[in-house]
Formats: C-alpha cells, structure tokens, sequence
C-alpha cells in the first residue's frame, strides 16, 4: 500500500484530484475534516484552543467559532504559531491512526492507496506521513478564474490568499509527481489514470 500525499495552493484542484484517485479505488483522508475533528467540544484539541485564546472563540453550542479564530489568529503571526502548535500535532497522529487502520486491514482489504490531501503537508512538516508527494500546480490566471466562480472573493483578494501562501515553485521542489491542472478536466484525469497504472496498480 502506497501513501500519497496530494498537495497544492487554492483553486489547483486537490480535491478534484483526490475523487479521480479515489474513483480508481484509493482511501482519501482530508485532513481539512480531520482538522475539524480536532476542534470538537471536550476534545484535548478543544481544550487547548479554549485555554490559549478563551471562551469568547466558542459558538453557543459550544464549538469552535472557526471564523472568530481565523480572524485572531490571521492578523498576528504568534497567535498562528500557537494554534498551529496545537493543531498540527494532532491532525498528524489522527492521520497515522487512519493510516495504519487501512494498512491493518491485510493484503485482501487494504486499497491499493491512502491519499492524504492537505494543503499544507509541507509547511506543517507532515512529509513523514507519505511516500510520495504530488503537487498539483495551476496558472494563477486559472486560480483567480476558478475561485471567483466558487467563491465569489475579489481578484485582489485571491491573489492576496496566493501571495500568502508557500510558492508553487517551493512546492514542487518537495514534489515526486507534479499535476499540472489547468483546466481541461479529461487531460487531468487521464494524467491521474496513468499516474495510477504506472505508480500504483502495480503494487502488491
């Protein structure tokens, strides 16, 4: 069993590229939801967010207030270094936990692959979860294309989102497979099915 992570910046279609993967028989594991998991009332997680940044980031019905925290710890570099000390940690071993409860389940059960989409699996340090990492890259004409229809943000606010996050060139430096992903959604699964064949299938 292969472990693949898919990364990437906004709008260059990690998810799109995860489906596709999934559709030829991979286990995907989000870890955006596995994120959320970690911000669950009375979990450890929950705890240390409410103890570093107080009650007021919490909704009436007790979970995190993800927007409240989002806008604290965005306008002050130490208050993200703190929450992502929290976080990062535990979205990390609930990654492995899921990982390994697929490879447990022997020669007959296990999927071929487990793809571990995370936009941030270089700069959280997570490489050490994967065996192959692979970059999907876009134009960033495309990015601000795409993002405008699915969100509705600004060009100026998208490229401020782009220009906030690691470069793609930084990216595919880490990269052992790069998508490119700019738009033609039959070139892109048809790169994906040979990625497959070629990387994947033929795993015991």
């Amino acid at each position: 069993m292969i472990v693949i992570g898919v990364t990437g910046g906004i709008g260059t279609g990690k998810s799109e590229i995860s489906r596709s993967l999934e559709a030829m028989g991979a286990f995907v594991i989000d870890a955006d939801r596995v994120g959320h998991s970690i911000y669950l009332p009375d979990t450890q997680g929950w705890k240390e967010v409410v103890e570093a940044f107080g009650q007021d980031v919490l909704q009436p019905n007790r979970e995190v207030d993800r927007r409240k925290l989002g806008a604290i710890v965005f306008s002050d570099p130490k208050d993200l270094a703190k929450l992502n000390a929290i976080t990062h940690p535990k979205i990390a071993q609930r990654i492995r936990e899921i990982t390994q409860e697929q490879r447990e389940k022997g020669p007959k059960g296990s999927p071929k692959a487990v793809v571990v989409e995370a936009a941030i699996l270089i700069e959280a340090g997570w490489l050490d979860l994967v065996d192959e990492v692979w970059v999907a890259t876009t134009d960033s004409d495309q990015v601000v294309h795409r993002i405008q229809q699915r969100n509705n943000f600004s060009e100026e606010q998208i490229r401020g989102r782009i220009n906030s996050q690691m470069t793609q060139a930084e990216r595919v430096k880490h990269a052992t497979v790069v998508v490119e992903n700019n738009g033609d959604l039959e070139r892109l699964h048809t790169r994906l099915r040979e990625l497959w064949a070629a990387r994947v299938a033929g795993r015991g």
